[in-house]
């Protein structure tokens, strides 16, 4: 594909406008916000949830985190400083042998992630830990 003087002026100056967008406009995603959307504006409260992350990652593409709450039906994975702070989502159907997940996932970078685990009588409990990462996954 050849590009013509007009098709690269224009792409030049779309390039530029993006620079002069604020910072502020890819700012980190409201984990409060998904939070507050999965347990329906419920507090969440401490409980029997075993969040395990590495506390230092060396790369932010693949951190491997495992969640365990015994009795929940739910559990839901946020990370507070990406763009999309909500990260994943476990269901637990009644027959499920034990209520615990294990995956890898992408950290923009040093930041707190947070487990929430919706409980069988329709509590919610919480858990956090901060991961330090030395190489962010989400293009930084």
């Amino acid at each position: 594909m050849m590009l013509s003087r007009r098709d690269t002026l224009a792409l030049g100056l779309g390039a530029a406008a993006l620079m002069t967008v604020p910072q502020g406009a890819f700012a980190a995603g409201d984990a409060t916000a998904a939070i507050a959307e999965f347990t329906g504006g419920a507090e969440a409260g401490s409980g029997d949830l075993t969040l395990t992350a590495p506390e230092i990652a060396e790369n932010g593409n693949t951190v491997p985190i495992e969640v365990n709450a015994p009795g929940a039906v739910a559990i839901a994975v946020y990370a507070a400083g990406n763009p999309e702070p909500a990260v994943a989502q476990f269901k637990f159907g009644k027959l499920a042998g034990s209520h615990a997940a294990s995956t890898r996932i992408r950290l923009a970078g040093t930041q707190n992630v947070i487990a929430v685990a919706q409980m069988a009588d329709g509590s919610f409990i919480q858990a956090s830990q901060e991961v330090k990462v030395t190489i962010g996954g989400c293009g930084g």
